[in-house]
């Protein structure tokens, strides 16, 4: 089995920043694509960026020039820097990864992070 587990989230004024962090453990043989996730209340879950285990990047326009996403491959681990966040911005966060295992190929999600943004 596989667990992610998210870290980071948040009370924050607008204008902050915040930085998410999502591990990855268990039978790990390779953590492929690592993708952010976002679902504000009442709203559906909507990608928020993306990251290929190579660093290729595509983030969500509405959070472009704002959001960094990273990654270490070494600790199976991805980050989501989050500058001059907004009430918008308020939403549970969630990552998921596609990791290859002994015998599986599989993707898995994380319980999410809340990040809420007022003043």
């Amino acid at each position: 089995q596989v667990q992610l587990v998210e870290s980071g989230g948040g009370l924050v004024q607008p204008g902050a920043s915040l930085r998410l962090s999502c591990a990855a453990s268990g039978d790990i043989v390779r953590v492929n694509a690592m993708t952010w996730s976002r679902q504000a209340p009442g709203k559906q879950r909507e990608f928020v960026a993306t990251i290929t285990r190579s660093g290729r990047t595509s983030y969500v326009a509405s959070v472009k020039g704002r959001f960094t996403i990273s990654r270490d491959n070494a600790k199976n681990t991805v980050y989501l820097q989050m500058n001059s966040l907004s009430p918008e911005d308020t939403a549970v966060y969630y990552c998921n990864a596609d990791v290859n295992s002994d015998s599986l190929y599989k993707n898995y999600w994380g319980q999410g992070t809340q990040v809420t943004v007022s003043s």
